[in-house]
């Protein structure tokens, strides 16, 4: 079953998000290369794809796991929660429906 995790920043989290992105994004590519990442990516601070310095307040993944008890602990073990990024992360249980 596929899994949301919603990650919210601390603020001013930009000089943590780019210390912690190559471990992230590792993690990101294994689901990837496992067939199980369905999207990930960052929320901007602003209204634009290329935040700058404004940064980003958050994160969302949707991939696929056995369990919900699965989806929070590879949430839990993200670089971005040991590097102090994210002030809190949601996981709940995500059905595709559209398109």
């Amino acid at each position: 079953m596929y899994y949301a995790i919603v990650s919210e920043d601390v603020p001013n989290s930009l000089s943590l998000r780019q210390q912690a992105r190559p471990a992230h994004i590792a993690r990101l590519q294994e689901l990837k290369d496992q067939g199980r990442l369905f999207m990930a990516g960052p929320n901007p601070a602003i209204d634009s794809a290329d935040p700058g310095e404004a940064g980003f307040t958050g994160s969302m993944v949707v991939a696929e796991f056995d369990s919900l008890e699965d989806a929070q602990a590879w949430a839990d073990a993200d670089p971005y929660i040991e590097a102090g990024v994210y002030a809190k992360s949601t996981v709940k249980p995500f059905k595709k429906v559209l398109p």
